[in-house]
């Protein structure tokens, strides 16, 4: 356990405080939670000995978790050997996909909130996946380093900058990964477009356009369970990007964050916060819980980072108004643009053999693109991805790409710096709207080595 024993495990803080306290700290802008001094080595770049085989524990298999019991259990290397969920309908559920699979043997915790303790002081457990509400992926992923796993977070990977820190500390000082699990990363699209910036094709980088906007109004009426129950809560204590992490994970891949350029400071506003109020007025009767909330969160929040490096990046967030989904995707360089949601491309100088047009012009036919510039990875795993879904293959395509990674002795594709610095947009956000948009700097959770940074290489070639 590097050095921790149980007793400290179990002293681990549990930084799981009322979201009024999180909207408090957030509003203390960037100094909050800055540290200094190292407790450990940089874990950039960390390789961990090869595991001939990963023993996997699942702490929550609710409505994002259960698909990690599908990936895992499909994944040749990797088993599942503990699975934890305080709501027995969802652990019930799990229990039975195991045994669909023939997995028997997996031991089921699910007395209480704290029953993942028990879980990580399981001996076959080398991985935890971490699909809980937000506020437990913190606490549950610092304790998992200082049980000696490595902690594997869905997004975001903590909700304050003091959290954040504590995440980048732990981990150096145990030397164990700590993942923010950002699975867009891993889609089809967001591949190629790494590949195509890394042969050159847009030139150097100029700009880029990331989002979430994904209508989840009706979330409102999940009351007891499912996401809804709490997620819906935050946008009555929070205003500004409450979930940038999806649009911005590929864009910061892109553009090499925290390896040769890193953010710089942010500024955002938000529209009115009209949406979520109409809508429980006209879906719940006057006397519902919904219509008594007050939702600040405002409809629209649009924020913009500037880099290091100069570069710009515009992220917005919108889960309420009636429109299309959309992450952007958008990635501008001196020598053209690419854009998804539709994907479509414009390039000074052509680019595919069929192009007719000038960049005055949108190309929206991708096949001649795809041929050319597929990832590597997509084209290795591609198929199977598909074939096994999440997120039309992302997600089994990450969990696949970590498993490798952990067995043959490779670095991850996405560090505890990245996590991070992703993260960190929503209490900077909040910070800024609250402060008339002035700018919030980013903390340099690298501590300087994003300067010797290796960007992420086209991986997946053998």
């Amino acid at each position: 356990m590097s050095g921790f024993n149980r007793r400290s495990f179990l002293k681990a803080s549990m930084a799981t405080a009322a979201l009024g306290a999180l909207a408090s700290c957030a509003q203390t802008g960037s100094s909050t939670g800055i540290t200094t001094k190292p407790k450990g080595k940089s874990v950039m770049g960390l390789v961990v000995p090869k595991m001939n085989e990963v023993r996997v524990g699942l702490i929550g298999v609710g409505e994002r978790g259960t698909g990690y019991v599908d990936h895992f259990n499909k994944i040749e290397g990797a088993r599942i050997t503990a699975i934890c969920d305080p709501d027995s309908l969802v652990l019930d559920r799990a229990r039975k996909k195991m045994a669909d699979y023939g997995n028997t043997a997996a031991t089921y915790y699910g007395n209480g909130d704290y029953a993942y303790r028990e879980l990580l002081n399981r001996q076959d457990v080398d991985i935890v996946v971490i699909s809980t509400p937000w506020k437990w992926h913190h606490p549950m992923a610092k304790e998992a380093m200082l049980a000696g796993k490595h902690a594997f977070v869905e997004v975001p990977m903590a909700l304050t900058l003091e959290e954040m820190w504590d995440l980048v500390d732990t981990a150096e000082a145990t030397q164990l990964n700590c993942m923010m699990m950002e699975n867009v990363n891993y889609g089809r699209d967001e591949l190629m477009v790494l590949n195509m910036v890394r042969q050159g094709l847009f030139g150097d980088l100029l700009h880029a356009e990331a989002a979430y906007i994904h209508e989840l109004r009706w979330q409102m009426k999940e009351m007891d369970r499912k996401t809804g129950s709490w997620r819906t809560l935050y946008h009555t204590q929070l205003n500004g990007n409450l979930y940038p992490t999806h649009g911005l994970g590929p864009v910061a891949q892109y553009m090499n964050i925290n390896r040769g350029d890193r953010f710089d400071y942010l500024s955002s506003v938000s529209s009115p916060a009209l949406g979520r109020a109409a809508y429980a007025k006209r879906e719940f009767p006057a006397d519902h819980p919904r219509n008594q909330l007050k939702y600040i969160h405002g409809d629209i929040n649009t924020s913009v980072i500037k880099t290091v490096k100069g570069r710009s990046i515009m992220i917005q967030h919108d889960t309420t108004t009636p429109r299309p989904y959309s992450r952007h995707n958008l990635i501008q360089g001196t020598n053209g643009v690419f854009a998804g949601f539709p994907n479509r491309i414009a390039l000074e100088n052509g680019g595919s053999a069929n192009h007719k047009g000038s960049f005055h012009e949108w190309e929206t036919d991708m096949d001649p693109w795809y041929d050319k510039y597929d990832h590597p990875l997509w084209v290795r795993m591609g198929k199977e991805a598909e074939r096994n879904g999440g997120h039309g293959g992302m997600d089994f395509l990450m969990c696949w790409r970590m498993i490798y990674c952990l067995r043959n002795g490779e670095a991850l594709d996405q560090d505890v710096y990245d996590g991070a610095a992703w993260s960190a947009v929503l209490p900077l956000s909040v910070a800024s709207v609250s402060d008339r948009s002035n700018s919030k700097d980013f903390p340099d959770f690298t501590r300087g080595a994003w300067q010797n940074g290796t960007p992420l290489g086209i991986v997946g070639k053998s």
